[in-house]
């Protein structure tokens, strides 16, 4: 049976193959390696074979992790729906939070986050397909909340983040991930510079760098089932 280490290194040849195909320079991609209910040896063993940023995406599943972990100086990504009263947890602990959709949780997190950290780098959830069953902004929506969470002192708007619905073929997939670029570069002529775009997973990771991702999010490939 293929291991964590052996799995790290397949995904990072894929993820810089896709970067050299669409002419990008395989650095401008960063793997998020999504933790949630793996078990911590796992991330252990990823951590040891040079891995870094990991995603977690439940308060009280991440906590006990990132606390385990805290010698192997890891960077951990809130990448799930964050509720009100969660704020204060993932402001003292985590390093980035991918899913901010409302102006409340923006200044929740902003106000929890402790004197003597770094701002906290954060992502707008953009619902590109108005899915119901998702959390996210519409894109109509998306400019005016991020005016507003740059002006926040103690985070740091990075960037855009979606969770786009399957769908079937290369070029059917890039599409939502095209949409998502245009929307940071409008953004961008706005004075407000963004550097990140979090889209792509282990079934369309390929045609999410083909449009301009900087930070892929998979988890099965890496890990294997969850448990």
């Amino acid at each position: 049976m293929i291991g964590v280490t052996d799995n790290l290194s397949i995904v990072k040849d894929l993820l810089a193959e896709a970067a050299t195909d669409a002419k990008r320079g395989p650095a401008s991609v960063r793997l998020l390696a999504v933790s949630k209910k793996q078990p911590l040896a796992k991330v252990f063993e990823a951590a040891a074979a040079g891995q870094r940023d990991f995603g977690e995406n439940q308060v009280q599943e991440a906590l006990p992790k990132i606390r385990a972990a805290e010698a192997e100086n890891l960077i951990w990504h809130f990448i799930g729906h964050l509720q009100t009263n969660k704020t204060r947890q993932v402001a003292e602990h985590f390093d980035w939070v991918h899913s901010i959709d409302r102006l409340r949780i923006a200044e929740r997190l902003n106000e929890h986050r402790p004197a003597g950290m770094p701002p906290l780098n954060v992502c707008l959830q953009v619902n590109l397909d108005d899915e119901s069953s998702k959390s996210g902004l519409s894109p109509v929506d998306v400019q005016p909340l991020a005016a507003l969470v740059h002006e926040l002192p103690n985070l740091h708007l990075r960037g855009l983040m979606c969770l786009p619905a399957i769908r079937d073929g290369f070029e059917e997939q890039r599409k939502p991930f095209r949409i998502l670029a245009e929307l940071k570069e409008f953004i961008s002529t706005t004075g407000i510079e963004l550097d990140t775009l979090s889209m792509g997973m282990s079934d369309d990771f390929r045609a999410a760098i083909f449009e301009g991702a900087t930070i892929v999010r998979i988890g099965t490939r890496l890990f294997g089932q969850r448990s």
